[in-house]
């Protein structure tokens, strides 16, 4: 791949963005991802906070079952899925900053509608509007995270595409981790209508930050029709796709492996692999954009592998907090991993709705895949859902070895 021999920004003459002082953000490219991160940040910590009372809500206080628990769980992540083609074409005819605009926006509407729903006294039409609340936030996070990523690597380069995922899973995962706590404290003292408040006041704030990150322009050049994006981004797709099932299967499976075996602290696998997994964004964050995705998806892919093996086999807790941690460590740079990849096979301006096809992939493992594990543990018991997480993971292993075999595609 060509790179620009004294920096890794684009060429005075690139229409990705507009003028600026030669080499600055090569510089400093932190500068540049920090008020990204914040927005990102913000956005998530909207989500993070009515996840862990959401289903009390709806089972305790509105009165439904476990099936419209799910639902209203769910209706987010759809949402999302369902309009991350959208929200790319978005990005790249109108800039990531107008993506990530609407998004934060519409964010609000949701945290309105949450409040709104407190004063609706019939449970069913108060359920109605907390489920226009989840739609309008998963249409929300699927703009602000596309146009996240997309103005960070319109701002900093291609060659720093590993960077840009990385720093912005951080803010991620570390708003998630700090939601769910903070929610049920605020669920606790005011009840779900002040969270739902504060849950609006997130990406308020986050419009705030708008303002400190310079512009992008959207990139000139004809569009690829969608099919053809899909096309190029599929096999990196596959990888995200097959290595996050290993994600899912800790999440969703991890507490009820612990209760079943009578191990404590179950919480303590899930803080395990987040910790892990930020550590290692932290720290090896860079490597993808110094020696390639496909290398680092290999890696990560064998980790977490491993770390679910370790899973599959735990006969004490201990053992499987530390495989669980294993696990954080592997998947860590999965998706910046196999981001780099995908960026790596579309033109400049297709990126948006490339990076948003790309984020899909965990959408659709989230939504499809771990419903399908699931049936697997009912079948076979909770430690089947990490020898079937092992499986994927080496499925993952291996898609990466084809990418790296078949060398790095640039697009001409």
């Amino acid at each position: 791949m060509t790179t620009h021999a004294s920096s890794n920004l684009p060429g005075p003459s690139s229409p990705t963005t507009t003028p600026m002082a030669p080499g600055s953000l090569a510089i400093s490219p932190w500068r540049a991802l920090a008020p990204i991160c914040g927005i990102v940040f913000m956005e998530f910590l909207a989500m993070g906070l009515p996840l862990p009372v959401l289903p009390g809500h709806v089972h305790g206080t509105l009165g439904f079952g476990t099936f419209v628990v799910g639902l209203a769980i769910g209706v987010q992540s759809w949402a999302t899925l369902l309009t991350r083609h959208g929200a790319g074409t978005w990005s790249d005819r109108r800039g990531p900053r107008s993506a990530t605009v609407l998004g934060l926006g519409l964010s609000v509407l949701a945290g309105v509608a949450y409040v709104l729903s407190c004063a609706v006294a019939e449970p069913s039409a108060s359920l109605g509007v907390l489920l226009v609340g989840r739609a309008l936030l998963g249409l929300g996070e699927g703009l602000v995270i596309t146009g996240a990523l997309a103005w960070g690597v319109g701002l900093l380069g291609r060659e720093r595409s590993g960077l840009v995922m990385s720093w912005v899973g951080v803010a991620m995962y570390g708003a998630l981790a700090a939601g769910a706590p903070l929610g049920s404290l605020l669920h606790a003292r005011h009840g779900f209508a002040g969270m739902s408040l504060s849950s609006t006041l997130a990406p308020l704030m986050a419009l705030g930050l708008v303002v400190l990150v310079r512009a992008v322009r959207p990139v000139g050049g004809a569009r690829l029709p969608f099919h053809r994006v899909i096309g190029s981004i599929w096999l990196p797709g596959l990888g995200l796709m097959l290595g996050a099932l290993a994600f899912g299967a800790i999440a969703a499976f991890s507490t009820l492996r612990f209760e079943q075996e009578g191990w404590s602290h179950a919480a303590l696998a899930m803080t395990a692999f987040g910790v892990a997994y930020v550590l290692a964004r932290l720290l090896l964050g860079g490597l993808p954009d110094r020696i390639g995705g496909a290398r680092v998806a290999m890696a990560s892919a064998a980790v977490t592998m491993v770390g679910q093996l370790g899973m599959w086999l735990a006969s004490s807790a201990t053992m499987a907090v530390g495989a669980a941690a294993l696990t954080g460590l592997g998947f860590s740079l999965a998706f910046p991993s196999f981001g780099v990849e995908a960026i790596r096979r579309v033109p400049p301006h297709n990126r948006g709705v490339a990076l948003g096809a790309y984020a899909a992939c965990f959408d659709v493992t989230m939504g499809v895949g771990v419903p399908l594990l699931g049936v697997v543990v009912g079948a076979g018991g909770y430690d089947a859902a990490f020898a079937v997480g092992a499986i994927m993971a080496l499925g993952s292993l291996l898609v990466a070895a084809v990418l790296q075999s078949g060398g790095q595609r640039t697009p001409q």
